[in-house]
């Protein structure tokens, strides 16, 4: 206790000097020695991180005296620290002291202390304690610490698990392998065979490496055994009494996993084993992997939809006919097409042109009626925007491709060469002029006998000629066509069209004029009138033609003034 001022004066009057001399002597040296006190405090703070606390007035400053003389720490004293947000050091306390037990638990407690972090001990005698394996580099650091009562532990566990290597050895058929260290990596697998875990594919590929074929099977077989009895679980047959992976269940729960449909021969087994759950799920399963088919825009197989029809699925077919029937009107450009249904109208239709079918006379008549059946090549400006804005010529050009390789074959088949103009003009309304043009490049006039003939077969080459803007060899097969069959209004049709194409209107009308004297319909040429002025590459030329056309008859050309007045594909 402090001496204070009347105590200290009485001291005086009473001439005890050697006393009071005594007594500032242990003041200095209780003050030198509060000083020494605070600055180890100061280092213990830097050495357990906690510099931002103040110890003056709290436990902290014996706690972590404790904590560095390795005097137990109480679990109110762990409280504490937890409660005054060190948790950090309360958990750095429990590990200090675990590293405390483990190495008098483990006749290691003369190795110097050392933060459990810091240290490699500590890992090493945790192994111990969990009775998990040590690697060479453990053994090693025991052997240099000479902690020779520690590595005799190790020992008598190392020799208790060789023998626990040796059976597992010659329990999994592995005894060729002749590494008998528990460091081999053969030891790892084998006990976590034994422990019925599931083997990574670099356990499974290091027995392969070293031929234990034997091993590999065993653990093969117990992997089908453990994928047989989640299959079983999974698609209710626990009822089942096959446990075998080579069984005939096995094989039939593999299908229906793999999303495969179940044979008839695979249905009466289940049958005769009461498993009609399973039954059930196959087929639900089935259908399921058919209707996500079917999402993914693929087509249902005859076998499919007997298949769906015999297990009362028809919603799956209606669902499949919608889908393909919208996936049609997109491949055909048709998507903003309404229709009623699946059953008529325009599906059917769709059906027929994507297997490659021809259309009957009365599909193509619906198609016009619906104005679904035209080609922009050929088809006029205020036509196409009025009433078809929303659709592509795809309809019409896939039905032209169709009947031009029909006739094609027809050719190829029969010799017959009046197929060729047929196929020639149906190659052009699909915009293939080329394709046009091979097919009739090779004939040789002089064998054919008929005029007529070879007339039909030079007025649909010109054409196709004048398709690709080649008019002088356009003109040259009109003029022959001409020559073979001069009553035929066909040709001279194709030479007006060439005039026209080369502005020379004049001209152009005298063969026009020609054609109507033997045949032709004034909606004939007027339909070449739109096909010139609609493919004109040249913006001038189609003005001219537009403005001679208005000129010679407002009220008859009144379709061609909406090309004055836009450019050729601003409403395409």
């Amino acid at each position: 206790m402090n001496i204070n001022d009347i105590e200290w004066n009485w001291l005086l009057d009473n001439q005890l000097l050697e006393t009071i001399e005594a007594i500032q002597k242990k003041q200095e040296d209780q003050a030198q020695a509060i000083c020494q006190l605070d600055a180890e405090f100061d280092q213990l703070k830097k050495k357990y991180d906690a510099s931002h606390i103040s110890i003056e007035y709290t436990p902290v400053g014996s706690i972590l005296w404790k904590l560095d003389s390795e005097h137990e720490i109480t679990d109110s004293e762990v409280d504490f620290l937890r409660k005054n947000s060190l948790k950090y050091l309360a958990e750095q306390s429990l590990e200090i002291q675990k590293f405390k037990h483990l190495k008098i638990k483990y006749k290691a407690d003369q190795f110097p202390s050392y933060f459990p972090e810091e240290s490699p001990l500590y890992s090493i005698l945790k192994k111990l304690e969990s009775e998990a394996d040590l690697n060479e580099k453990d053994i090693e650091f025991i052997q240099q610490q000479k902690l020779l009562e520690t590595l005799a532990i190790v020992n008598q566990k190392q020799a208790i698990k060789q023998a626990e290597f040796a059976e597992l050895k010659e329990k999994y058929k592995s005894t060729a392998y002749l590494d008998s260290s528990v460091f081999s990596p053969l030891y790892p697998i084998l006990k976590s065979l034994d422990e019925n875990k599931k083997l990574s594919s670099l356990d499974k590929k290091f027995l392969e490496d070293n031929k234990l074929n034997e091993t590999l099977n065993i653990v093969l077989e117990n992997e089908q055994k453990e994928q047989f009895n989640e299959l079983k679980i999974k698609y209710k047959a626990t009822g089942s009494q096959d446990s075998l992976p080579s069984s005939h269940l096995h094989k039939v729960l593999k299908k229906v996993d793999a999303n495969m449909k179940l044979i008839d021969q695979d249905i009466n087994f289940l049958k005769n084993r009461k498993l009609m759950d399973t039954i059930a799920i196959s087929i639900e399963k089935y259908a399921d992997h058919l209707k996500s088919t079917i999402k993914t825009g693929d087509e249902l197989s005859q076998t499919d939809i007997d298949w769906l029809k015999q297990n009362g699925r028809e919603d799956i077919l209606v669902f499949a006919k919608e889908k393909h029937f919208v996936n049609l009107k997109s491949k055909y450009d048709v998507s903003g097409y309404t229709d009623q249904g699946v059953s008529t109208g325009l599906y059917p239709i769709l059906q027929k042109l994507d297997k490659g079918n021809r259309l009957e006379e009365i599909d193509v008549a619906w198609l016009i009626e619906n104005k679904l059946f035209y080609n922009s090549y050929y088809s006029d400006y205020t036509f196409y925007n009025t009433y078809n804005r929303n659709y592509s010529n795809k309809i019409f050009i896939a039905y032209h491709t169709i009947e031009a390789t029909f006739y094609e074959q027809e050719y190829q088949k029969t010799g017959n060469q009046w197929k060729l103009p047929n196929a020639s003009s149906h190659w052009r309304k699909a915009n293939e002029p080329k394709r046009a043009l091979k097919l009739t490049e090779n004939i040789n006039f002089n064998s054919i006998r008929e005029n007529k003939l070879k007339s039909a077969l030079l007025t649909t080459r010109g054409g196709a000629f004048r398709d690709i803007d080649q008019l002088d060899q356009a003109e040259t097969c009109a003029r022959k066509a001409i020559e073979y069959q001069p009553n035929s209004h066909h040709p001279y049709t194709l030479m007006g069209a060439i005039c026209f194409e080369r502005g020379q209107f004049s001209e152009g009308e005298h063969w026009f004029e020609e054609a109507i004297q033997r045949g032709a319909s004034p909606k004939d040429q007027d339909a070449e009138m739109k096909q010139i002025v609609k493919n004109a590459k040249d913006e001038n030329k189609r003005k001219k033609v537009v403005e001679y056309l208005l000129s010679k008859d407002p009220n008859r050309y009144s379709w061609a003034k909406s090309y004055l007045k836009k450019p050729k594909n601003s409403g395409q």
